[in-house]
């Protein structure tokens, strides 16, 4: 049997597709898995924020594209870049362990977030980010920030930035750890939806494919995780880009949950968390909902109404 992956040719999401190819090839060694490599339209597109130009879909599309012609069988995506819905006859279905899902900052002089000088230069173009930024440090000066993780970090060690903030799991799946200044607490900064695992997504009613990827790849508290999130997401979501952040902690039954949402400036931030009982997909669900209606009535609902006029 033979299994062919649709990846990006980015160096993290090669590293990313061949985790998963050595992971289905060590548990099933009769399986042939392959890498095809797709461009998407946020590979192409390195000069623009993605808030302007709409991150739906833009690093899945063309691979989505490929799986629904049968061209590829599975794919495999940072979460954290799959749109809540996804295209008909397609569906997440394993999830990776989590790698560290915090936010990281590199910088030019092993600065951390509270040391970075007054005025200093940071790098994001994630609307999250920024929102959360410009709550601890107003003073800084935040300058939009494209391309790969490598790319990323070159122009920072060329002077462009004095500091930057990436996802601390591509850091780390690249072995590039040493790089990182400080690690951000989710109590100041509040994760991207699902940041830190590795979602698989496949073709509806492909049995024997989704059941060897779930044995191989699948996380049941991952699954909790990202399903929760992902409800929040898919709740709060009203058709713009707007600044928000869910995070889940699985354990043991229970669920930590930490959400906010915001303007664009963080003038106006709204936050929940709360502990809660969870034992399947179907609760966490639930939760992510709960949590997303929560925030919605203590004055998301605005923030997205002020949001949806500026389109």
């Amino acid at each position: 049997m033979k299994i062919r992956i649709g990846t990006r040719k980015s160096k993290l999401a090669l590293w990313q597709s061949e985790w998963v190819k050595m992971k289905i090839e060590e548990k099933f060694p009769d399986v042939e898995v392959e890498l095809v490599k797709i461009v998407t339209k946020g590979d192409k597109i390195l000069d623009v924020p993605l808030a302007k130009i709409g991150d739906k879909g833009l690093f899945t599309k063309e691979i989505e594209d490929a799986m629904l012609r049968g061209e590829v069988d599975i794919a495999v995506h940072s979460l954290k870049d799959v749109p809540s819905r996804l295209p008909e006859g397609l569906a997440l279905i394993a999830f990776s362990d989590r790698e560290d899902p915090r936010d990281a900052l590199l910088s030019c002089g092993k600065y951390t977030l509270s040391t970075l000088p007054e005025g200093a230069v940071i790098g994001t173009s994630s609307l999250r980010r920024k929102a959360q930024l410009r709550i601890v440090r107003p003073d800084l000066e935040i300058r939009d920030l494209r391309g790969n993780v490598d790319t990323r970090i070159r122009k920072l060690k060329e002077g462009q930035y004095d500091a930057i903030i990436l996802a601390a799991a591509g850091v780390k799946r690249l072995g590039w750890e040493d790089e990182i200044d400080e690690i951000i607490s989710p109590q100041i900064m509040i994760p991207s939806v699902s940041q830190g695992i590795l979602g698989i997504e496949g073709r509806e009613g492909d049995d024997e494919i989704i059941r060897i990827v779930r044995e191989a790849i699948n996380s049941e508290d991952s699954e909790i995780a990202a399903h929760l999130e992902r409800a929040f997401l898919a709740t709060v979501e009203g058709g713009c880009q707007v600044p928000l952040g869910c995070y889940a902690v699985v354990n043991d039954g229970k669920v930590h949950v930490r959400a906010f949402i915001s303007d664009l400036n963080g003038e106006f931030y709204h936050r929940e968390e709360g502990v809660f009982e969870c034992n399947s997909v179907e609760e966490a669900e639930r939760i992510g909902k709960e949590v997303a209606n929560r925030l919605l009535s203590a004055g998301g609902k605005r923030i997205l109404d002020e949001l949806m006029k500026c389109q």
